[in-house]
């Protein structure tokens, strides 16, 4: 496995670290599927800590990356609101840099897209045998071969990136967090038109996530079009049946720590799951766009 941990100054004298370096992974070893799995960290989480989840993902072929973030401020912070647009602002602050929040203020420098832009280009000049121009073109992500994928907060970023990119698959690990408790409804964002099909749009939960299971699994029902979602209990080590494609996972592990049980290594089967319904949109290699060739001096 070939393991990179890139300062964010590194990509750009005007970005921040914000927790620690960026990670970037693959296992040159492994025939790559064409895919990157991106991925976003909890409030105040360091990239590291999504190194084994990383690690599984690259070990079935994707590209890895961990993206540092300005994640101090946690998605909670509206939940109370009576202003229904402050989740969404609140996204967009974060993700794009405008400034459009009154609870966190992120310029445009320091946003994820921007981070997400700079590492790319880094990562194809400095490791120009990692294959990672399959993922940059023309100066932009080639969304359509990317997982974007996150943990709490960043399961939020996640479904956020989904309704503006055309994404392969979105991946949200205990959240999004997005429900007005006073209102008692999801954030309209969330039924936003996606760019991302909502059917490629996946979750796992803990029936004890003290964030409130019932209103992540109302906000991930809203992001996937569904009325009545089923969301089967899932144990460790199971085999997951795709037979009906259920888009919502949940586990009943370790009450006490129930938040981060969605990222713990006993749910590699769930991560499986996940993988394996990307596979369904897979394309082959040679049908795959291409991106311009990368010029060698």
């Amino acid at each position: 496995m070939k393991v990179l941990r890139v300062d964010p100054r590194q990509t750009d004298a005007a970005i921040e670290a914000a927790e620690g370096p960026h990670m970037a992974l693959y296992d040159p070893q492994i025939a790559s599927n064409h895919r990157l799995f991106l991925f976003f960290v909890g409030t105040k989480g360091k990239t590291e800590k999504s190194l084994t989840l990383d690690s599984a993902f690259a070990e079935r072929g994707y590209h890895a990356i961990a993206l540092d973030y300005e994640n101090q401020v946690i998605a909670v912070s509206c939940v109370h609101s009576l202003d229904k647009t402050c989740f969404d602002r609140y996204r967009e602050a974060i993700v794009t840099g405008a400034p459009v929040s009154d609870k966190i203020s992120v310029n445009r420098d320091n946003s994820i897209l921007n981070r997400f832009n700079k590492l790319l280009a880094y990562l194809v000049k400095h490791d120009p045998e990692g294959g990672w121009d399959e993922f940059y073109a023309n100066g932009q992500p080639v969304w359509s071969r990317i997982v974007v994928a996150g943990h709490s907060q960043g399961a939020g970023h996640a479904a956020y990136l989904g309704k503006m990119f055309a994404t392969d698959e979105v991946l949200m690990f205990s959240g999004p967090q997005d429900y007005l408790s006073d209102l008692d409804a999801p954030a309209p964002w969330l039924a936003r038109p996606s760019a991302t099909p909502q059917s490629r749009y996946f979750a796992f939960l803990n029936v004890n996530d003290p964030f409130n299971e019932k209103h992540q699994v109302a906000n991930c029902s809203v992001l996937m079009g569904l009325v009545h979602p089923a969301t089967p209990l899932v144990q460790p080590g199971e085999v997951i049946s795709a037979q009906e494609d259920p888009q919502i996972l949940v586990n009943d592990a370790d009450p006490q720590h129930a938040h981060g049980t969605t990222i713990l290594p006993e749910f590699e089967n769930v991560w499986e799951y996940f993988a394996r319904m990307g596979a369904k949109n897979d394309l082959k290699p040679e049908t795959l766009p291409q991106p311009p060739p990368t010029p060698r001096h």
